[in-house]
């Protein structure tokens, strides 16, 4: 009798499982999935070449473990960095050697630059051909030791285990990061004894987590001393998952915060004392707040250009300024600080709200009182107001409503780079961590819908949005035919203004009008394109279908939906700092050019 694929799998699993008592000897593919097991990894995005074939044969003969052949190793990257961020566990990416390697790189140089924890496997050449320009050879060590936290190359099977306790170790403690570990073909294939150790110590490497006391003390009373304070808090409170202690702090002292890019949702968008994102496109009243004030306290974020805009500029005003981060090369790294404060930053902020309610001393209410009332004479600009129209969909229209009709509920929304992200950010008012997912530092795009898909599989139950342009989505657009493949049912929404938005706004704003490239020409029929990947298309040119054609993608839910959205091509993305500038010297719309 003929048997299923299904059941040869569960044969070869049964039979793998009699091969893998802990007296065996297993090869190093078998060791690396135990690994991973052990390690209770869910998912592995993957797409297989020559020097990785021992491990798939191995993962082929195992059902505990999912993997998930994308269309393209970027975006196997890029959906094991979404799959990372929505749930804080370490993501998982299988490539093979060469092209494997480099067309994984930039999904590695995303997950750097954001602090994501991940462990990237890389089939190498056989260890005998490695440096003889072997066929599909390349130096994954050296191509990639700039954009990882740390990276292994594997020489012989016993160092095979360890390494990857390590790799798993490193990547998600401290400041967490990616870690490559490189398998040549003849480490897979050899065989050894297995056995996972339960603890690691590292001598060279061993993260601070505890704040030093004294220099928590001065905070906490330079803090109450302060008459116009300021919070200031990046994606070292989501990664930290320290949101819990950070609105209990602002709760408890009643002052103003602000996010980064990277930090929305860690207080929720509708407290009020929340003032919106800072920074280039930072609200009117979060950006003079931060030049304004007389106490900063900087919990993981990392006073970046595009925050501070000119150091200079930010410096120019006297303030004291505390910073909390777990990584101690990011204090004082491009602003002076007064009390740094090296630690994991959930027990800092434990320690400061203990500190504070145990504290004799009270801030001065009348000093904070006359601040609040400064920062309200701020919001009175309502710089986020933007001109409506019944004749044009307007890019701010769309978010807006999309949270009108997702708040409350269970959803994530995922962005790619460019106009479209930035009205994501400003107009989708999260209210929880984790919920909102892009790339921040490095700025990719095509993230977008990788992103999406990762999440997807890790939570079936939540909708998941893709907020994308056409120019964006068009990088990683084979990526569709994966959600179909595995049933991830993903919300792409496509704010498409037939430019690369961005460049555009800024051609517009400093190259005097040359469109230098910048208009998307012979762009395809997204409708049909999504149809032809087995999905749902829609394509809405007027404001009045906006809502409409949201309400039903939302309907939808067991169904892949493109929504192709004709926007205004002439909306930027206001305010905006140039750089260069200060942070005060905002454009809040075109009448300030």
């Amino acid at each position: 009798m003929d048997m299923s694929a299904a059941e040869h799998k569960r044969a070869a699993s049964a039979q793998a499982s009699r091969d893998c008592s802990p007296a065996a000897e297993l090869n190093g593919s078998e060791i690396l999935i135990r690994c991973l097991q052990a390690e209770n990894v869910e998912f592995v995005w993957g797409y297989p070449g020559g020097s990785v074939l021992y491990i798939y044969d191995a993962l082929y003969k195992q059902e505990s473990i999912q993997h998930v052949l994308v269309r393209h190793e970027q975006a196997a990257v890029h959906a094991a960095d979404g799959y990372s961020r929505a749930t804080g566990n370490v993501g998982v990416a299988l490539v093979t050697s060469g092209p494997g390697v480099t067309n994984a790189v930039t999904g590695i140089a995303t997950a750097y630059m954001d602090s994501i924890p991940m462990v990237i496997i890389t089939g190498q050449v056989p260890t005998a051909a490695i440096g003889l320009d072997a066929f599909q050879e390349c130096d994954t060590v050296g191509i990639t030791r700039p954009v990882v936290k740390h990276n292994f190359l594997v020489k012989d099977v016993r160092d095979l285990a360890l390494t990857i306790k390590k790799a798993f170790h490193i990547a998600r403690t401290g400041r967490p990061g990616p870690v490559v570990v490189d398998i040549p073909k003849d480490v897979s294939l050899n065989t050894t004894s297995f056995a996972y150790p339960e603890t690691i110590e590292m001598r060279s490497y061993n993260p601070v987590r505890k704040g030093h006391g004294g220099q928590i003390r001065k905070a906490v009373q330079l803090l109450l001393q302060a008459k116009r304070p300021y919070i200031y808090t990046g994606g070292g409170v989501i990664l930290g998952n320290a949101s819990a202690e950070l609105r209990e702090l602002c709760d408890l002292l009643g002052y103003p915060v602000t996010h980064t890019l990277m930090g929305l949702g860690a207080v929720p968008a509708t407290d009020p004392k929340f003032l919106g994102m800072l920074g280039m496109h930072g609200t009117y009243e979060a950006n003079m707040t931060m030049q304004s004030c007389d106490v900063l306290l900087a919990v993981g974020a990392r006073f970046d250009d595009r925050v501070i805009g000119n150091p200079k500029h930010f410096a120019s005003v006297e303030r004291k300024i505390i910073h909390v981060d777990i990584d101690p090369s990011s204090i004082s790294k491009r602003v002076k600080v007064d009390i740094p404060i090296v630690g994991d930053v959930k027990e800092v902020l434990q320690e400061l709200i203990v500190q504070i309610r145990e504290s004799q001393q009270r801030a001065d209410s009348t000093s904070i009182n006359a601040w609040w009332g400064q920062i309200n004479e701020w919001r009175k600009r309502e710089c986020l107001s933007y001109k409506r129209s019944d004749e044009v969909i307007k890019p701010q229209h769309v978010v807006e409503t999309l949270w009108e009709l997702t708040r409350g509920t269970d959803c994530y929304v995922t962005s790619d780079v460019g106009q479209h992200q930035m009205w994501a950010a400003q107009y989708y008012r999260f209210a929880e961590p984790r919920r909102w997912i892009n790339s921040g530092g490095l700025g990719t795009m095509g993230v977008g819908l990788p992103y999406a898909m990762g999440i997807k599989l890790a939570k079936p139950e939540s909708d998941v949005f893709c907020i994308t342009g056409e120019g964006s989505i068009q990088m990683c657009i084979q990526e569709l035919s994966t959600c179909q493949q595995y049933n991830t049912p993903v919300k792409v929404i496509s704010l498409n203004n037939r430019y690369l938005g961005m460049v555009r706004q800024w051609q517009e704003l400093i190259y005097e009008g040359r469109y230098a490239h910048s208009y998307m020409d012979a762009l395809p029929d997204f409708v049909k394109l999504a149809e032809a990947y087995g999905h749902v298309g829609i394509k809405i040119e007027k404001p009045s279908e906006v809502e409409p054609a949201l309400k039903e993608m939302i309907r939808l839910k067991d169904r892949t939906v493109f929504l192709d959205v004709r926007t205004d091509p002439t909306e930027n993305v206001w305010p905006m700092v140039q750089a260069g500038k200060g942070i005060t010297e905002m454009l809040l719309g075109s009448e300030d050019l």
